[in-house]
């Protein structure tokens, strides 16, 4: 069963008074791969939603997020606040399956709407939490001669530096794949040298890793250590 046809017939045996849905993800978007899943939105009238479900229907896996119109705009109220909305993408990029009342159209104009217009720009409370874990990062990095313990920093600095990127960028955030295809357009060119420097660092180099991350770093005002405070919780 194609993708299409798999998640029509999906959500008309989960809820076939839906009132709308959406197939998002990577097989409407080019991307697709042999493990690719059907990620489906679906909007309801009220109860069970919101809810979250994995399934597996006619040979494909399935990820449904059914939602109420109100708990959809209250999950992409939160989700903007994080600068990343998987939620909100699905119903951007996504197909709409059906449409029995407008509400579908509604929320798709509104999705593409917000994700054209950028997330809110990070706090500068956060960018200095970003930095300085990423200081300190660096830190261990070069005070470490154990490849074990070296895999695991320089993975985790790929990453932390990665998204420092994406939010000096004012770009929407991700993570795992998403991380990487937000980079591609944010920040050219950085997923190649961040790999590179990964490479590096298991050959025993580090300069290369530090030197791209210091670049990064540079973007929003460079190394912190000395001078951060953050008050604890009360």
């Amino acid at each position: 069963m194609e993708a299409i046809e798999a998640a029509r017939a999906v959500v008309d045996e989960q809820h076939p008074k839906a009132r709308a849905a959406f197939l998002g993800g990577s097989v409407v978007t080019g991307r697709r791969t042999a493990t690719s899943d059907l990620d489906i939105v679906v909007l309801l009238h009220g109860a069970p939603a919101p809810y979250r479900a994995s399934l597996q229907y006619a040979g494909w896996p399935v990820e449904m997020f059914v939602h109420t119109e109100a708990t959809w705009h209250a999950y992409v109220e939160r989700e903007l606040g994080k600068r990343r909305s998987p939620l909100l993408w699905m119903c951007a990029d996504g197909l709409l399956l059906f449409d029995t009342d407008g509400l579908g159209a509604r929320l798709a104009a509104k999705a593409r709407k917000l994700t054209a217009a950028g997330p809110p720009p990070a706090s500068t409370e956060e960018i200095d939490d970003r930095r300085y874990a990423i200081t300190d990062l660096l830190d261990d990095l070069a005070g470490s001669n154990d490849q074990s313990e070296r895999l695991f920093i320089a993975t985790e600095l790929v990453r932390r530096t990665g998204e420092l990127a994406l939010a000096v960028g004012r770009s929407w955030g991700g993570g795992g794949k998403w991380l990487a295809r937000r980079l591609e357009t944010t920040a050219p060119g950085l997923s190649t040298r961040l790999h590179h420097g990964l490479q590096e660092v298991l050959g025993g180099r580090v300069e290369p890793l530090v030197a791209v991350v210091d670049e990064v770093l540079g973007q929003a005002g460079g190394r912190l250590w000395v001078g951060y405070k953050r008050a604890g919780a009360p």
